[in-house]
């Protein structure tokens, strides 16, 4: 009697069954972890992040300011995996840059498309803006300059040709009347041009110009 009842302590279902949920449980626990670990992996694969594409195209030496930077740029939101860590992405990054190429529309843009007004200025100890007036377009690379190119003066006297100011930046141009020349326009001749100079050649640059001697060529790199 006592035997039977042992064997009856022995093979329990409801302890069988309990074991089962308690399994069931523990597996059930297990895969929501694994499903919750998986969709954060999925989702931060697929994080969003801004970055700036070209509106439309920016012409090369296009100047990049606040005023005037929707014209040019708009938001998008990608995949962080599809943003490059150049990637221009805030108006902070923006003001004072000015294109090194023309770039398309719809491009990502990104800081190595671009150059710092202060990467143009580095070695003057006082920039100015100094401005001249072409009497003959073809002083001037035959009126093709815009704004962003970069020039060699030269003095021509007596014969001799000599380089006086080499990669010299264009700051802005104009045409003959003083109205201000895009830099997508390539059919307006411009005859007035501000350059980028330290101050003290100054002095030496309106003497040249006053003789009539200064050439501009354009650098084509």
């Amino acid at each position: 009697m006592r035997e039977k009842k042992t064997r009856e302590r022995r093979w329990n279902p409801s302890r069988l069954r309990v074991g089962s949920i308690l399994a069931a449980l523990v597996a059930s626990i297990a895969v929501f972890a694994a499903m919750i670990q998986l969709e954060r992996s999925i989702l931060t694969k697929y994080e969003k992040g801004a970055i700036y594409t070209a509106v439309k195209g920016i012409p090369k030496g296009q100047m990049i300011t606040e005023e005037n930077y929707q014209q040019y740029f708009r938001e998008q939101q990608l995949d962080l995996s599809c943003i490059p860590q150049t990637a221009l992405s805030s108006p902070e990054q923006i003001a004072g840059l000015t294109a090194t190429f023309d770039i398309e529309p719809g491009v990502l843009l990104t800081s190595g498309m671009f150059q710092e007004l202060d990467a143009v200025l580095a070695g003057m100890e006082k920039p100015v803006v100094a401005g001249f007036k072409a009497d003959d377009i073809y002083q001037v690379a035959g009126g093709v300059l815009r704004a962003g190119d970069r020039v060699n003066i030269y003095s021509v006297k007596e014969g001799e040709t000599v380089l006086v100011w080499a990669e010299v930046f264009v700051q802005q141009v104009f045409d003959a009347s003083g109205t201000a020349i895009a830099n997508g326009d390539t059919i307006t001749a411009a005859q007035r041009i501000n350059v980028y100079l330290d101050e003290t050649e100054v002095p030496e640059f309106y003497a040249e110009l006053a003789g009539g001697s200064l050439r501009v060529v354009k650098l084509l790199k």
